[in-house]
């Protein structure tokens, strides 16, 4: 099972993350923030393993580079095409998230 400290540093960096980001990519920013929270319930109440945990941090890492990188290159706004994109990618990484949670697989000791 994950520790608390690592549990705690996960909180801080979620929360972290929901400050440093510009104000008119709010929607996909809360939803990263929320994804975040998902996979940090799932890591704590022992739903999702190791694996799992890294494969879902991952795919938001992933999701936020890109949309850092849409920022950068439109001068800090997203435009239509790539807001639905990142959602599109959202999405399917919320579905991830739910079935890493929902399946047999769990850590081990919870």
């Amino acid at each position: 099972m994950f520790d608390k400290a690592l549990l705690t540093k996960l909180a801080l960096v979620a929360g972290f993350l929901s400050l440093a980001v510009p104000a008119n990519a709010g929607e996909v920013r809360n939803r990263v923030a929320d994804q975040q929270a998902r996979i940090a319930n799932g890591v704590a109440s022992g739903q999702m393993t190791r694996g799992e945990y890294a494969s879902s941090e991952a795919h938001l890492r992933a999701i936020n580079a890109q949309r850092r990188s849409d920022l950068r290159a439109n001068g800090g706004k997203l435009t239509a095409g790539e807001h639905a994109q990142l959602n599109r990618e959202l999405n399917r990484n919320s579905s991830r998230i739910y079935f890493d949670k929902h399946n047999l697989r769990t850590q081990p000791g919870a």
